[in-house]
């Protein structure tokens, strides 16, 4: 199975993590990721707040290059996932305007490409059978609450991503490979997101939010497929903890990708499992699901 690989720009820098488990899952169960070339930003949270064009041309480039290689686009991002799948449905329903974008882009455009989440492919291109088979060490007494956040699921006549209340792609994956999902309260609730940068205090309160409702329903650990949510989820820890009077939180957030490296064997170190902030290794060595 092949797709035209997006990045985005956080795989290659602050979720290197993401971006290695990805690469190293992926040829594990059988994907074949061709990074598209020269390859832009997608524009993320700025530009769709500043100019309706831009917002769809730049993810829009990317798209129409993925066509050109003649292959579907898979993104392992949430937020390129989202802002991608918007222009895709912007410039659909509007033909004067997908003219004026597709001649800023400066590249033919028929719109032929699919664009999955990289958790749709496991899910529905692999399959749950398959990924099965390539389980060498099943994480087997490992509680999740798998976190989808705001932007994988909404809105549904734009994301097509599972259902956008209550989804189960993650969890179906989990139990494939061997962990136990939680049920809880907050899987697509928003985490802040951007707000990290321009009011801390609100992504505070939201990140707090989800982190106590995970662990009071038992959770070892949180599961994302968002480089933003885990940004807030993981690295926030420590403050929330210290200047915050919140409580104490010290709770593992994993990448999807990375807990499918866990149970399929790949060594820890390839898929940069010591760079999380909050300690991601002693709860899997606790479990016996590494070696220590």
């Amino acid at each position: 199975m092949k797709y035209a690989y997006f990045p985005g720009c956080s795989l290659h820098s602050t979720a290197l993590e993401y971006g290695n488990s990805t690469m190293e899952v992926c040829q594990k169960i059988g994907i074949e990721l061709q990074e598209i070339k020269d390859w832009n930003c997608c524009g993320a949270t700025p530009a769709h707040q500043t100019n309706r064009y831009l917002a769809s041309a730049l993810p829009l480039r990317n798209i129409a290059k993925a066509e050109k290689m003649g292959l579907d686009m898979v993104i392992p991002c949430a937020a390129c996932f989202s802002r991608s799948k918007f222009a895709q449905y912007a410039v659909e329903k509007d033909e004067e305007f997908r003219k004026k974008v597709v001649d800023a882009v400066g590249l033919p455009y028929e719109g032929k490409v699919k664009i999955k989440h990289l958790l749709q492919a496991f899910a529905d291109d692999i399959g749950l059978e398959d990924i099965k088979k390539k389980i060498t060490k099943p994480l087997t007494g490992l509680k999740t609450a798998c976190y989808y956040g705001c932007l994988l699921t909404r809105p549904p006549e734009v994301a097509h991503f599972d259902d956008p209340e209550e989804p189960q792609i993650m969890e179906n994956l989990m139990k494939a490979i061997g962990a136990e999902p939680v049920d809880w309260a907050f899987k697509t609730e928003c985490c802040g997101a951007s707000f990290a940068v321009s009011n801390i205090d609100a992504m505070v309160r939201l990140t707090v939010k989800i982190l106590k409702d995970a662990i009071l329903n038992g959770s070892d650990c949180i599961v994302v497929a968002c480089p933003l949510c885990h940004a807030n989820l993981d690295m926030r820890q420590k403050q929330i903890s210290h200047g915050y009077n919140y409580g104490n939180f010290n709770i593992p957030v994993y990448y999807f990708t990375e807990l499918v490296g866990v149970a399929c064997g790949i060594p820890v170190e390839k898929l940069n499992l010591g760079s999380h902030l909050t300690n991601a290794l002693n709860l899997l060595r606790e479990k016996q699901l590494i070696s220590a």
